[in-house]
């Protein structure tokens, strides 16, 4: 589906303020709420809008230990193991990927000893071949979305 200027900065708008409310939208896009309501029916519609959700910063609430996973699976086992590792509540991101590792998983831990546990956990899983974890030293940038831009 191609998407107009209306959905992209409906887009932009939501990354501002998921909150807003449909009237604040509309006011801010110089359109009805009627318009703005029907563009993100068909947003949520199509998948481009699946959810709102806060952004939690898990180091405020104790979780600030982060550790990259990255794994090497049995090439038959990567959809089992995939589907294993997004029910670990802890990792809040599980990719595979291409290149030197076939599974890279992100994952927020309170402590050194809880990370060490869970991930001689997620290795006991014969089908993992081999994996190295980095503790990350400093987040940069984290849970950042971008806006898009308008024609």
């Amino acid at each position: 589906m191609a998407y107009d200027n209306i959905d992209t900065e409906l887009i932009n708008a939501m990354l501002g303020n998921g909150r807003a409310s449909l009237r604040t939208l509309a006011e801010e896009l110089d359109v009805s709420v009627t318009t703005v309501s029907n563009h993100l029916k068909d947003l949520e519609e199509e998948g481009v809008v699946t959810g709102y959700t806060p952004i939690i910063d898990y180091d405020r609430l104790g979780y600030d230990v982060t550790a990259v996973l990255q794994l090497n699976v049995e090439g038959s086992a990567i959809p089992d193991v995939t589907a294993h590792l997004t029910e670990i509540k802890e990792l809040t991101s599980v990719y595979e990927v291409t290149g030197e590792f076939d599974i890279i998983a992100i994952g927020k831990f309170r402590d050194t000893d809880e990370m060490n546990a869970r991930i001689k956990e997620i290795l006991s899983d014969g089908d993992i071949t081999g994996s190295s974890t980095s503790v990350v030293l400093n987040a940069a940038a984290e849970n950042e979305q971008f806006e898009l831009d308008v024609e």
